[in-house]
């Protein structure tokens, strides 16, 4: 049971988060891609990268939980 109930807890702190900062992300850049739409081009690639950074959180966090 131990078990059980760390590692949900782990997915769980580490999924929200990382879920967060991919919304932000996209947010804001869409945002931006509004107010400047021939910015498009140089927002895409940082956008793409920060996704993947923060999606890789939520990896790390769901490979800890199968360890624990």
């Amino acid at each position: 049971m131990d078990f059980a109930l760390t590692g949900g807890a782990i997915i769980a702190i580490g999924g929200i988060f990382p879920a967060l900062a991919i919304g932000l992300i996209g947010f804001k850049a869409m945002e931006a891609i509004g107010r400047n739409p021939e910015a498009a081009g140089k927002l895409f690639t940082p956008m793409l990268l920060g996704m993947a950074f923060a999606e890789a959180i939520a990896i790390y966090s769901l490979i800890l939980a199968f360890i624990k």
